[in-house]
C-alpha cells in the first residue's frame, strides 16, 4: 500500500511541475522578442495559424515560454463552426499541434 501511495505522490508531483514550466510572456518581452527577430511576428504566425484552417476566424492568440522554447497557441473557429487549437514554434512557425477544442 506505501508504495502505491507513494507511486501516486510521485505522478502528482511529476504532472505539476511540468504544468508550471510553462509561463506567459509579458507584452514587453512579446515587442523585445518580435523587433530583435527572435520570434516571427504575430502576422506571420497567424497567417500559417489560419492556412491549416482556411476561411476561419481567430479567436484567442496567446505566447508562453515552455522549457526555453517560445509557444505561440492559437484558438480558431473554422467555417463550419468548429473550434481548433494550434500550437506552433513562435521561431519557425512549425506547428506543433493542431487539434479540436471542445
Amino acid at each position: 500500500m506505501k508504495t502505491l501511495t507513494a507511486l501516486c505522490v510521485s505522478a502528482a508531483l511529476l504532472m505539476g511541475v511540468s504544468a508550471v514550466q510553462a509561463k506567459d510572456v509579458s507584452p514587453a518581452k512579446i515587442v523585445e522578442l518580435s523587433t530583435s527577430g527572435a520570434i516571427l511576428s504575430f502576422d506571420k504566425l497567424n497567417e500559417a495559424a489560419l492556412a491549416q484552417h482556411p476561411n476561419a476566424s481567430i479567436l484567442d492568440t496567446e505566447l508562453e515560454e515552455s522549457y526555453g522554447r517560445y509557444i505561440y497557441q492559437v484558438d480558431v473557429r473554422d467555417d463550419q463552426g468548429q473550434k481548433w487549437e494550434i500550437e506552433m514554434d513562435a521561431t519557425t512557425a512549425e506547428i506543433l499541434k493542431n487539434q479540436q477544442d471542445d
